[in-house]
């Protein structure tokens, strides 16, 4: 499990969300923000041989994934209470870092990191806050 980047757990959703008449971002906003997130990898990396954060190596996420201080609290946390490896340790850097480009993020910030160990916590059966 640890050689996965991402598990998500998807609840069923219940009839009133379904027949909501409340507006949700629709495929079309969604690929916009993946397709926004996929060019600012492609800058970041352009004087590489990469084109994407998960093909980042471990001098490439010290150098791209920097994070701040509440950050560091929260990873140290978590590896710490979850067991993660190194590996498991820069797959979080990896996807803090695509969590930060969706929301268009020059910086990787605590709740980033938040939401990306949450995605690592699943594969271990316990939820990390």
């Amino acid at each position: 499990m640890d050689r996965m980047d991402i598990h998500v757990e998807v609840p069923a959703v219940r009839y009133k969300d379904l027949a909501s008449q409340n507006d949700a971002e629709t495929s079309a906003d969604i690929k916009g923000r993946m397709n926004r997130a996929r060019a600012m990898q492609l800058e970041r990396l352009k004087r590489t041989r990469i084109h994407c954060n998960a093909q980042m190596n471990n001098r490439q996420i010290k150098r791209y994934c920097p994070v701040d201080r509440d950050s560091h609290a929260l990873l140290e946390a978590a590896i710490d209470k979850l067991g993660l490896s190194a590996r498991g340790f820069t797959r979080i850097l990896r996807i803090a870092r695509t969590i930060a480009d969706l929301e268009q993020a020059a910086d990787i910030a605590a709740h980033h990191v938040s939401e990306a160990i949450q995605y690592r916590s699943l594969d271990r059966g316990t939820l990390f806050a």
